[in-house]
């Protein structure tokens, strides 16, 4: 009989006991099951609704059977020469993870003891609250300007009297979807010089498209700028993310980051996708057209929508957002309820914006909500 004296959870570190766990959104099959609707559209999680390039499915279809029981290369070299394709970062200054979040995992890792201090300016991406408290950090907020960019002279007086060991800066940021000025980026950069700069562009092929990525300001030696295959490539279920940053800082790195962590198969559809230009760009312009579209639908039925320059909307219902994302549930559509989001207020909401058909079934089911429950 095992010893039921002995609680396992004493071994649990505490900061991991206080914890909230993150709450992904939910899945069609949720949806489907619990309101009992045939169609299901999920527009809560930023994919690409039109999947990988074509090109990327046959690398993909094309590993042979043999390499799967052997381990991958530790520095993929096909994968870092198109990253340097893609980005014009020197591969000598790239490394590569399990998505984005493994990447930023190990930059926790290599940067961060218990107390140290992480800077994030609010509202943004919820899982940063989750790494801070694994690695027992402390967390320093500041707010943001009206149209959420951020406050640099907020931030620097913040850098000056916390001296943060990491500065987070997401760009586009998630959930609002607003590029970050190059200009006041670089301003952070300069005057927070004993600080590492992360720079989260997990949507910064959008931001390209816009002509508004932060890519340029790899060449600082405090910078790390990290992106993914998971968005406009639409490879969110093979986890290949990315950064550049100092070769010395990458050479501490690579002490800490896991062995082998991406995939044979990854490596050669993440390579097939990010030398398929053509593919990408049908994928950002059907997106800015889409996105300009819902914007105006959404503006007509009385939703205040904020300038995005990523695959999604953020927006105010004017009423509680809990019950505007059931209401739509009820409907058969998916979206992303912020309300519970540090920094987001209680009519914030998140829309991924989909393909035109998607997005017409949005309007209609959005339609029926504020009609019902009058969006105010």
């Amino acid at each position: 009989m095992p010893d039921t004296s002995v609680n396992v959870l004493d071994a649990v570190r505490e900061c991991i006991k206080r914890m909230k766990p993150y709450v992904p959104g939910k899945s069609v099959e949720y949806v489907r099951k619990k309101y009992g609707v045939d169609r299901v559209v999920k527009l809560a999680s930023n994919e690409n609704p039109y999947g990988p390039s074509p090109k990327a499915v046959n690398a993909l279809k094309s590993v042979e059977a043999e390499k799967l029981s052997v381990y991958p290369e530790t520095f993929p070299s096909e994968l870092l020469s198109a990253i340097e394709e893609h980005t014009g970062w020197e591969r000598e200054r790239v490394v590569t993870g399990a998505g984005l979040d493994g990447v930023m995992e190990t930059l926790f890792r290599l940067l961060v003891d218990p107390g140290d201090k992480v800077l994030l300016p609010l509202p943004t991406y919820p899982y940063y609250h989750t790494v801070i408290d694994v690695f027992g950090a402390r967390s320093v907020f500041t707010g943001r300007k009206e149209d959420y960019s951020i406050d640099v002279n907020n931030l620097i007086e913040a850098y000056r009297k916390e001296k943060p060991k990491l500065i987070i800066i997401c760009s586009p940021n998630n959930p609002t979807g607003n590029a970050e000025d190059e200009k006041k980026v670089r301003e952070v950069i300069e005057a927070c010089e004993k600080s590492v700069v992360f720079i989260d562009e997990a949507y910064g092929e959008f931001a390209d498209f816009e002509k508004k990525s932060l890519k340029k300001l790899h060449s600082y030696e405090n910078v790390v700028i990290g992106r993914t295959l998971s968005k406009a490539f639409g490879l969110a279920n093979l986890r290949v993310g990315y950064a550049v940053m100092s070769e010395e800082l990458r050479r501490e790195y690579l002490k800490a980051t896991t062995p082998f962590p991406v995939s044979t198969p990854s490596t050669l559809a993440a390579s097939a996708a990010l030398r398929d230009r053509e593919y990408l760009n049908f994928v950002l312009r059907s997106t800015a057209e889409e996105r300009k579209r819902l914007q105006k639908e959404l503006e007509k039925l009385g939703i205040k929508v904020y300038d995005s320059s990523a695959n999604f909307l953020f927006v105010d219902v004017h009423c509680n957002a809990k019950n505007f994302v059931e209401e739509l549930m009820k409907r058969g559509v998916i979206v992303r309820d912020c309300s519970g989001f540090p920094g987001c207020g209680i009519g914030n909401v998140r829309i991924t914006v989909g393909k035109r058909e998607d997005n017409d079934f949005l309007i209609k089911a959005v339609r029926g909500v504020v009609n019902n429950i009058g969006g105010g």
